[in-house]
Formats: C-alpha cells, structure tokens, sequence
C-alpha cells in the first residue's frame, strides 16, 4: 500500500525569491523559447539529487519536473499523483533551483480540473516556479481529450492568473495529446495554434508509445507551429523504433527539448544492475 506523502501548507522551501525576481526569471526564461535560436534543453529532475546533478551541467540553464517521473518515486502512478503530493515532491527539486539561482518549471498534468487558478497561484508563490507543463487531456486512467475550445480558455486561464500574481511572462508549454490519443499530428498542429493565440509559450505534441518517430513528422510539426514546439526525443524501443536524440531535434528546429521521465529510467536501470552486482542475477 502507498503511503500518502501529506504536504505542508503553504510550502516552505529555502531560499525562495521574492515576486519581483520571479517575475524577472519568467522574463529571462521565456527568452530561451525563441527559434531560430538554439533549442532549450530540459533535463527533467525527479528529486533532490537528480536537480542537483542537472544543474551542475555548465549547459543547463533551467529545471523542470516530470509528474510521471515524481509519481513513481512516490509509489504511485501519474493519474493518482494528487496536486498536493506534486508540489511536495516538487518541493527539494524548486530548492535547488533557487539555490543556484535557475528558472524552474513544474509539470502540474492538466492543472487539475477546477482547481487550475489555484494550481498556477502555487506553483509561482508557494513553489516559486516560472513556467508550467499543461496538458489538454484528463489526467485520470482512460480520461479524454478535452474539446479544443475548453482547452483554449484553460490555457487563456493559466496565463491570466499568472499575469494577476504579478509574473506576466509566466511560460505556459501547452500539451497538445489528440495525437498521442489516436488522432492525427495535424490536429494537434491545429490545436496547438490555438493554444500559442491563447498565450501559450510552446506546444508539447507527444508521440504514440507504437509511432515510428520520423523526421518527416517531426518536421512537419515544428514547421506547422513555427518552431514554437516542445518536442522529447524518442529513445530506441523494444518495438525496434529507431533513436531520434536531443541533436536531431534540435536541428530540426524546435524551440524546447524535454525528455519527461527518460532521465528516472536510465537512473532505474543502473540501479537494477548494481543490485545484480550484488546479488548476482
């Protein structure tokens, strides 16, 4: 049985800065989501330990979180992952953000139903976050995608209130998931316009788990959103799909580079084969 992890509230995580430097770093932070300039390129941290060893890489110029990835070092799953324990796991992750002074942004799934005005006001003041991952498709297992109009004004939403907490620039990556959910990479093309109309920052279109990652496609939808994609390259599989790594996207145009829980898997696998070391397989 999971333990529940019980958040304090508010947070209190160490040195973290006051509005008018959150507001500055959302400014500094949004500047790097600008193609055809080279891509941002986000290393996503799931604890402490993680976040510390991302930003001691001379190149890592933010931190960003990855709720599947918090989710299973929590003993639970990314639809089960309640807002509460997010931002609890968030917490030492933001510590160390602020601690070397990086930009942070939270991945809070689909903002979390009616609570997404509450969702954004946390994660700035209480996390001290500058951006946020938010996805147009229900959190829970077998949840929809939501009709592109709801969706729009939730990214309409998300940007508003963060204007009215004082971080103007607040960088909002919109997921895009009619393509991940069985529809085409066009719809998500189309969606994602109108989520960059509504304010948006970036688009994330992620990919099918059993969808061949091509150039082609990936051409097609950073070209289609102007380069204003955030897109996670796709790790060679069991299926015998073939690697497309940070480098090939990257010269393909987009603006931002994510690898979700990617970094919690590599982390789970040396570990799986150090306990081999020790017991012997």
């Amino acid at each position: 049985m999971t333990t529940p992890i019980v958040a304090p509230t508010p947070l209190s995580i160490p040195n973290r800065p006051p509005l008018s430097t959150l507001s500055a770093l959302a400014t500094s932070f949004k500047a790097l989501h600008q193609p055809p300039n080279p891509p941002l390129r986000l290393a996503n941290a799931y604890d402490a330990t993680s976040a510390r060893l991302i930003a001691s890489h001379p190149s890592c110029v933010a931190l960003a979180t990855a709720s599947f990835a918090l989710a299973l070092t929590a003993g639970t799953s990314d639809p089960e992952l309640t807002l509460d324990q997010n931002l609890a796991l968030v917490a030492p992750i933001a510590a160390v953000a602020h601690e070397v002074g990086l930009p942070l942004s939270v991945d809070v799934q689909d903002g979390y139903g009616e609570r997404l005005e509450e969702v954004v006001r946390r994660v700035i003041l209480e996390v001290g976050a500058v951006g946020a991952n938010l996805e147009d498709s229900e959190r829970q297992v077998g949840g929809r995608v939501m009709e592109v109009e709801e969706a729009v004004e939730r990214v309409e939403r998300a940007v508003k209130v963060a204007r009215e907490v004082g971080v103007g620039d607040f960088v909002v990556n919109a997921r895009s998931d009619a393509f991940l959910r069985g529809g085409t990479i066009e719809e998500s093309v189309e969606r994602g316009r109108r989520f960059l109309e509504a304010g948006a920052t970036t688009v994330y279109v992620f990919w099918p788990a059993g969808r061949e990652m091509v150039e082609e496609d990936v051409r097609k939808v950073v070209e289609g959103l102007g380069g204003r994609v955030n897109i996670q390259p796709r790790r060679a599989g069991g299926v015998q799909m073939t690697a497309m790594t940070a480098g090939d996207v990257a010269r393909l145009g987009a603006a931002r580079i994510s690898v979700g829980p990617q970094l919690y898997h590599a982390a789970a696998a040396a570990l799986r084969a150090a306990v081999d070391d020790v017991f012997g397989k």
